[in-house]
């Protein structure tokens, strides 16, 4: 070999290994079947806002470029979402060749994808929540209780219609009360009786922790399993995570979404996310329910305000991507 061909070679190697055109992209979010973005209430996308904020991108950048964000009606009860979300899901294999799809929802996007896979498993190869009110929101139910709830759903019904407009269907139908009657205690525990899939048995149970060190090196792990669903049924397999925050010291200034979360802070009690308390988002495999995270920023909501110590949110969704992978899904 001349010294020409010699350099060019060593110059193919560098820029391979090293350069732009290297060949060790990162897949390891590359997973078998596409990933469908399921949105909860209000929930829209458009050229002004992500409802899922920078989550695509940051799973096209570990291989997942198979992800979908499909509009549904932002106010309507599961079932009338689910039918929605099944009818796109359908259409989705059929144009994409696809088999299976995997369904993560936030909020009431994880039980409107429950009933995907409730009533079609052969299509859905997981299902993960995100702050997902499986077992009902106090929020919901204090609505409902109120006087002031007529007011509340017409709100609720113009808030619904302006998004849907601004998402560009204003086609939608926009139904505030079948959402609240879904989410509300009674409606999910209605829902839950006809589609029990993944749902944990039994009551809310103390995160218990051990020592998984040494005496003189302590690592303290925390078992969340002890809320767990059924991991798989019916050939698919459930997951579930969610965030916790106090007002006072989880909230950023900034955020405009942290001023009404603290209302419904109070108004939900307990350990909650702003809407929807620990022990309600429970769903198969908990991966954990304690993230510093609020109901927004679960999807990294107002263009990622959030406060100081708060869990990155982008960063779970390609995590959840990397485990779905290595669970051949």
């Amino acid at each position: 070999m001349n010294i020409r061909k010699w350099a060019m070679s060593i110059a193919l190697v560098v820029t391979t290994v090293g350069g732009v055109g290297t060949v060790f992209a990162d897949t390891s979010g590359r997973t078998q079947n596409p990933i469908v973005l399921v949105h909860g209430l209000s929930g829209f996308d458009s050229i002004l806002a992500d409802y899922f904020y920078g989550v695509r991108g940051a799973l096209n950048n570990v291989g997942a470029n198979s992800v979908y964000t499909p509009q549904i009606a932002g106010w309507d009860s599961n079932e009338a979402r689910g039918e929605e979300l099944l009818e796109y899901v359908e259409d989705l294999v059929a144009t994409t060749g696809a088999s299976k799809v995997n369904l993560i929802g936030h909020s009431q996007g994880g039980t409107t994808a429950r009933y995907v896979a409730s009533v079609r498993p052969d299509l859905v190869a997981s299902v993960t929540s995100v702050g997902s009110p499986h077992f009902g929101s106090n929020v919901a139910d204090v609505i409902l209780d109120s006087p002031l709830e007529g007011a509340a759903l017409g709100i609720g019904n113009a808030v619904g219609v302006f998004l849907a407009v601004l998402s560009g269907d204003s086609s939608q139908q926009v139904n505030a009360m079948g959402s609240l009657e879904s989410l509300n205690t009674a409606g999910a525990q209605a829902f839950n009786a006809q589609h029990p899939q993944g749902i944990r048995q039994g009551a809310c149970r103390n995160t218990p922790y051990y020592n998984a060190g040494r005496w003189w090196w302590p690592n303290w792990v925390y078992d969340y399993s002890v809320n767990d669903g059924a991991h798989q049924v019916n050939g698919v397999k459930y997951y579930s995570w969610s965030g916790v925050y106090t007002p006072l010291t989880d909230s950023n200034i900034l955020d405009p979404a942290d001023a009404l979360l603290g209302v419904t802070w109070l108004l939900e009690g307990g350990k909650n996310d702003g809407l929807v308390g620990r022990c309600s988002s429970h769903m198969g495999k908990v991966i954990r329910d304690d993230y510093t995270l609020n109901h927004a920023d679960e999807i990294n909501g107002m263009f990622g305000l959030k406060s100081l110590w708060a869990s990155n949110p982008v960063q779970l969704y390609v995590e959840h991507a990397r485990r779905l992978k290595n669970a051949g899904l």
